[in-house]
């Protein structure tokens, strides 16, 4: 990741401890068992996954809201309510059990990753933004996808 500051490569690899460790857990049963004992249950499989990435889509709402202070007038507006839709998305798509809820925090990812090349092409964000969230945001899909898929 050429270009990346270490420090926002290392925070981010970091972050994606939760989503790959979920779908270890629920690829590999002894794992799981592991975990669940030593953990809870709350920890493994599917489960940290949607709890965390519930978490993680209002966290970057708030990276988005920041970015949005660098405009001003009618784009200021526009990107303060770009800014809200990953943690209203969290918060009203993440229901209704494992799958669906896993499926939805695919498609809000997805979107995430979207209003990131928006706000990028805008020039609101470091010149290394869309290059770190692309990567994060296919690694967090596959993860997500082992618990929805398989």
């Amino acid at each position: 990741m050429r270009g990346v500051p270490r420090a926002p490569l290392i925070l981010a690899l970091a972050g994606l401890i939760p989503f790959i460790w979920g779908a270890l857990t629920y690829l590999n049963g002894e794992l799981q068992d592991w975990g669940r004992q030593t953990l809870g249950s709350r920890f493994v499989g599917p489960y940290i996954q949607l709890f965390y990435g519930s978490v993680v889509l209002s966290f970057m709402s708030g990276v988005l809201w920041g970015f949005a202070t660098k405009t001003s007038g009618s784009k200021a507006a526009t990107c303060y309510v770009l800014s809200v839709l990953p943690v209203l998305w969290a918060f009203f798509m993440t229901g209704g059990g494992p799958v669906t809820a896993g499926i939805n925090l695919m498609y809000g990812f997805a979107g995430l990753l979207v209003l990131d090349a928006m706000f990028s092409y805008w020039r609101l964000t470091p010149t290394w933004w869309l290059r770190l969230r692309l990567l994060l945001t296919v690694i967090v899909l596959l993860c997500l996808a082992v618990g929805v898929y398989l």
